[in-house]
């Protein structure tokens, strides 16, 4: 069974992954990987040596081209799962974006960015990221905005 939890924070060198809660003119952005059918919220891993904070400024712009945006933590979050990295309790960092401008081709893995006003019934990460959207929305105040 996958467990998430969250955390104000932790120590930084504990941070492995940065998602990114992204919306553009008051629109959810949803990345649709060309080997997948399901939609996710933009993100992914942390290189050797970076920054966090730039961590999900380079997942941001690879997975959805985004170009011109306002970006801010939003907390740190960890999951547990049997399948995954042997079961050990791995930490990320949550953020929410706002893009004002997007290039028009993706650079990535990505085939596609989704625009929507709701949200995907088909998650990739269903057990995850629809917890990460409920804690983006009870710790910012903007649920379904």
């Amino acid at each position: 069974m996958t467990k998430v939890q969250f955390y104000d924070r932790v120590d930084d060198g504990k941070l492995r992954f940065a998602v990114i809660i992204t919306r553009t003119e008051g629109h959810w952005v949803f990345c649709k990987h060309r080997d997948r059918d399901t939609l996710e919220v933009p993100g992914g891993h942390r290189e050797p040596g970076e920054d966090i904070l730039d961590t999900a400024k380079r997942e941001l712009y690879e997975e959805t081209g985004a170009i011109d945006f306002t970006m801010e933590p939003v907390c740190v979050y960890s999951v547990t799962a049997p399948g995954n990295f042997d079961g050990q309790e791995t930490f990320g960092m949550l953020f929410s974006a706002d893009v004002r401008a997007f290039e028009k081709e993706l650079h990535s893995e990505i085939e596609r960015i989704v625009i929507r006003d709701d949200l995907p019934e088909a998650w990739t990460y269903p057990e995850i990221q629809p917890l990460l959207m409920k804690e983006w929305e009870r710790r910012t105040g903007k649920g379904g905005q």
